[in-house]
């Protein structure tokens, strides 16, 4: 019992300090994971992980260790915002694979990257003809961004020369059944305002509703807990 009990602790320890210094390290770490956040992510984990496990690693240790390779990551990640030869050094550059619809077979030798391999990732971003890209390039996140050439690109209203209003991001004001209130004072409206708007569309208990949006022109999109929806199955 004492056994399990150390366990349990020593995996809640863990958990807790990676969950703060993953906050501390910031939300770049997770989204943009270059070699170096590889890298420490990788140490941190190994640690947090013989934390949990290992009984002859002392708690104060394991901490310390998760929190130094934290630190560190968010040392470069300051240094990298303020030196660009930094950045370059520890997050790389952009490679170019492909320009003006032709190859650059070094850059891909160099980016460990066989032809195969950029079929595949011309597919997954929506080009099956490789004649349609123009330009292809290889990010320090290892992620390739792909330029369609001019006569594959989508119409848009400024080629039809089609004055619209400019987008606006929606404000999610009731969420699973609950208002958003700082949503509401976000836009200046209140409650009472949208009480009312729902009541004159027809939605009058608020627990039936999972979603309730609202645009830039006071459009709302309301979206119902449909219980009694048929399934949809996926067969493979």
């Amino acid at each position: 019992m004492k056994d399990f009990f150390d366990l349990f602790l020593r995996s809640f320890i863990s958990i807790l300090v990676l969950f703060f210094i993953t906050e501390f390290m910031g939300k770049k770490q997770i989204s943009q994971l270059n070699l170096f956040d590889y890298i420490i992510g990788i140490s941190i984990g190994s640690i947090a992980a013989s934390l949990s496990v290992d009984d002859s690693i002392r708690y104060l240790d394991g901490v310390l260790a998760i929190a130094i390779y934290g630190g560190s990551a968010a040392l470069i990640s300051f240094l990298t915002t303020k030196s660009i030869h930094l950045r370059r050094f520890f997050t790389g550059t952009p490679t170019v694979l492909m320009n003006q619809g032709k190859f650059l077979y070094q850059n891909l030798q160099k980016s460990k990257l066989d032809i195969n391999d950029f079929l595949q990732l011309a597919r997954e971003s929506g080009y099956y003809d490789i004649s349609q890209i123009q330009c292809s390039i290889l990010e320090p996140s290892g992620k390739v961004s792909f330029l369609p050439k001019s006569k594959y690109q989508p119409l848009t209203p400024s080629d039809m020369k089609i004055k619209v209003s400019e987008n606006a991001m929606v404000s999610n004001l009731v969420i699973d059944g609950k208002i958003m209130f700082q949503n509401l004072k976000h836009i200046g409206k209140d409650e009472e305002w949208l009480r009312t708007r729902l009541t004159n569309m027809g939605y009058r208990v608020l627990g039936d509703l999972l979603l309730v949006t609202c645009d830039n022109k006071e459009q709302f999109s309301v979206y119902l807990k449909e219980n009694g929806s048929k399934s949809v199955e996926i067969l493979e």
